[in-house]
């Protein structure tokens, strides 16, 4: 359902879109705090009028967007129980420095259709055919013949799914929870309404769910609102802005447009996050150079947050595998602080996970906010930028990371860039790799790797299937990211990440050291997600 959206402008889409963009426009045009009253009224410029156009009323589809208003000022919910103003905390979520109160990915209960759970059941298709194979397959004995056509019996089914396999006229269809579905962490669940439910205990932000949900009824939060704060209050405030970003906007690539955005924002310039990728290669190379066999049976890539999380949570035993490598993102940062050491520095990317990353204390990201490529699109709306008629400076690239780096936004080429930095220290070197795209391969492939299938090798993980360009922030397509990402890296005039100019920044880069390292980056992460009242004192 994700990647079947994602690039469709539909009425959700609108409607994500035009929040953000309204949330920008009031955050560049309020003065002071009593223009922040405007909020009570964006609920009713959004939904106009007194019919319903996507909801069963006017009201719920109000209520919902004023939801959706304060998750994305970083507020949290109000819920239907009570009345509330959207510009309730308003005043304290204005200042710069403020984070959002977890968790991040939230349900909106009212605006949830209560889809019913995974289930194997009969359509109007079914012929009642002599042969009925469906039932002489099924190993519970659910299935049985009324009035001559099939029936299921859901106490008794497991959920094998053997009977649609032999149907001969595909009668029987097997319906799943879109969120659910798309939960490589199985941390959605049923309230007593038979709403959905996050398992804060379980869930890594990935963000799957949110663009899998065809009623808008999950969201994460924003920062939106503190960055224009930072911006307005005279801050330096710089983007490191992920590869995965050719194409979002429009074009194809557009250095020198994605530059002029980002001065007409507001922002005191931006960096290519593959600068990142690069030196995470290159650590990464390193390390499995010098650990494995030796010292690790197999080494798993770090760079995708939800994955490493999920791996380190669900096989403790094998934490110490995952690499120690920091993130393009937290490496890209502690360059650009180096140089701009008082700077705001935002990454800007297609991860919801990225957030919760960022807002780490054990290994400090520098990352102060994060950014997806939808909330930037409204950012863009709310000033009036088009991005395909800004002008630039002619410029076609950024001149710095390599093709391997830029390449790291698609599924394989985490991996590939890393086996390229080994085989230019040692060429004879073998590197076997095994590669997993969402979280349910990823899990499948760390059971493998547990025992012992994967000796040797370097595992690459990534929570979003077809890698970063699926992330649950972009807009455009994954197959047409995939290709114009590809088509930018070739451009680089480095084809490997050891070309890259800032590699010697490797040599003093210091170790995240001691064996806090893994336990405390997970602990964090699963405690950052977890509504304030469920959190550990």
């Amino acid at each position: 359902m994700a990647d079947s959206m994602r690039g469709v402008y539909t009425s959700l889409a609108k409607i994500r879109r035009t929040v953000f963009r309204e949330v920008a426009r009031l955050a560049y045009e309020a003065e002071d705090a009593s223009d922040y009253a405007a909020l009570d009224d964006l609920p009713y410029q959004i939904i106009s009028g007194d019919v319903a156009t996507y909801r069963e009323s006017v009201f719920l589809e109000r209520a919902v967007v004023s939801e959706r208003i304060r998750l994305a000022m970083g507020l949290p919910m109000k819920g239907a129980d009570r009345p509330f103003r959207v510009s309730d905390g308003v005043i304290e979520a204005a200042k710069p420095e403020t984070y959002y109160e977890p968790p991040l990915i939230n349900i909106i209960s009212f605006a949830c259709n209560a889809c019913a759970e995974e289930s194997y059941v009969v359509s109007n298709q079914c012929q009642g055919c002599l042969a009925h194979p469906c039932r002489e397959v099924c190993p519970k004995g659910a299935i049985s013949f009324v009035d001559k056509k099939a029936y299921i019996d859901q106490d008794k089914c497991i959920h094998c799914g053997r009977c649609q396999s032999v149907c001969p006229y595909t009668a029987i269809v097997h319906r799943e929870r879109p969120c659910a579905a798309a939960c490589g962490m199985n941390a959605i669940g049923s309230d007593d309404q038979g709403r959905a439910v996050i398992d804060y205990d379980k869930c890594v932000s990935c963000g799957q769910c949110l663009v899998s949900c065809p009623f808008g009824a999950i969201a994460d939060k924003s920062q939106i609102f503190q960055i224009i704060q930072a911006i307005k209050a005279g801050e330096e405030v710089i983007a490191a802005v992920a590869p995965s970003f050719v194409g979002q906007f429009g074009g194809r690539g557009n250095v020198d447009k994605l530059r002029a955005a980002f001065k007409q924002l507001g922002f005191s310039g931006v960096e290519e996050v593959a600068i990142g990728a690069d030196l995470c290669a290159v650590q990464e190379a390193g390390y499995f150079l010098e650990e494995v066999p030796e010292k690790i049976p197999f080494m798993a890539t770090s760079c995708c947050p939800a994955w490493s999380v999920m791996a380190k949570k669900e096989f403790p035993d094998f934490a110490d595998c995952v690499s120690m490598a920091l993130t393009p993102m937290v490496l890209t940062a502690r360059l650009i602080r180096e140089h701009h050491p008082k700077a705001k520095i935002v990454f800007v990317g297609p991860c919801a996970a990225k957030k919760l990353e960022a807002m780490r204390r054990s290994v400090k990201s520098e990352v102060d906010f994060v950014l997806t490529f939808e909330e930037m699109a409204g950012m863009m709306e709310a000033k009036g930028l088009v991005y395909a008629k800004l002008k630039g400076d002619g410029s076609t690239d950024f001149d710095v990371a390599s093709a391997d780096g830029r390449a790291f936004a698609v599924a394989g080429g985490v991996a590939r860039a890393v086996a390229d930095a080994i085989h230019k220290k040692h060429p004879d070197r073998e590197v076997k790799i095994e590669a997993a795209e969402g979280l349910d391969n990823c899990r499948k492939m760390m059971k493998q790797a547990a025992k012992g299938k994967f000796d040797g090798y370097l595992l690459e993980g990534m929570a979003c299937p077809g890698g970063c360009v699926a992330g649950a922030g972009t807009i455009q397509a994954v197959s047409k990211t995939t290709a114009m990402v590809k088509a930018y890296a070739k451009k680089s005039p480095h084809k490997l990440a050891t070309d890259n100019m800032y590699k010697s920044y490797i040599d003093v880069l210091e170790r995240e050291a001691d064996g806090k390292r893994h336990e405390d980056a997970v602990a964090e992460t699963f405690e950052a997600q977890k509504p304030q009242g469920e959190q550990d004192a």
